[in-house]
């Protein structure tokens, strides 16, 4: 009876541990974390614990980087949650079994991260940027999308 207690009381002592912060993309960093990533295809995946789409879709996309992971394929997630829903962002990557690399957005000016990130992009979420190999953006994604079509997408950059 007292192991049982014991390995019940693991989870919640793991939980009140104080977390790492996630990474943070911003203005500065945002080419050189694609690029960090160059040789793979890349999926970026800009999503918020508040945006009830992009919390439908993301155990999709977890599945869908297993699957991919040994063809060269790697899932970034960016959270544009606020700074004092950093926790929320990380208590829900755990839940999900997102693996790294994972950020969190702090810009110091987010009109202009977004249109760094792509002019045509108004910061909506969630919403999905697809690089090559060579890091180029070959294809966006606003708003909600079938996975099944950026799956077809990725394929092609195999």
């Amino acid at each position: 009876m007292r192991l049982l207690v014991g390995l019940l009381l693991i989870p919640s002592a793991i939980w009140a541990q104080p977390a790492n912060p996630l990474p943070v993309v911003s203005e500065a960093n945002y080419a050189s974390t694609v690029a960090a990533n160059k040789g793979k295809v890349v999926l970026v995946n800009f999503w918020a614990t508040w945006c009830v789409p992009c919390r439908k879709e993301m155990p999709a996309l977890v599945k869908m980087a297993a699957r991919l992971e040994s063809k060269g394929f790697t899932l970034v997630t960016i959270s544009g949650d606020e700074a004092e829903a950093e926790s929320e962002a990380r208590k829900f990557l755990i839940a999900n079994a997102v693996k790294p690399p994972t950020y969190i957005r702090k810009a110091k000016d987010e009109d202009k991260f977004i249109t760094l990130v792509d002019a045509k992009w108004n910061g909506s979420l969630p919403t999905l940027f697809l690089y090559d190999r060579k890091g180029v953006k070959v294809k966006a994604w606003y708003g909600e999308t079938s996975l099944e079509v950026v799956e077809a997408q990725i394929a092609k950059l195999f």
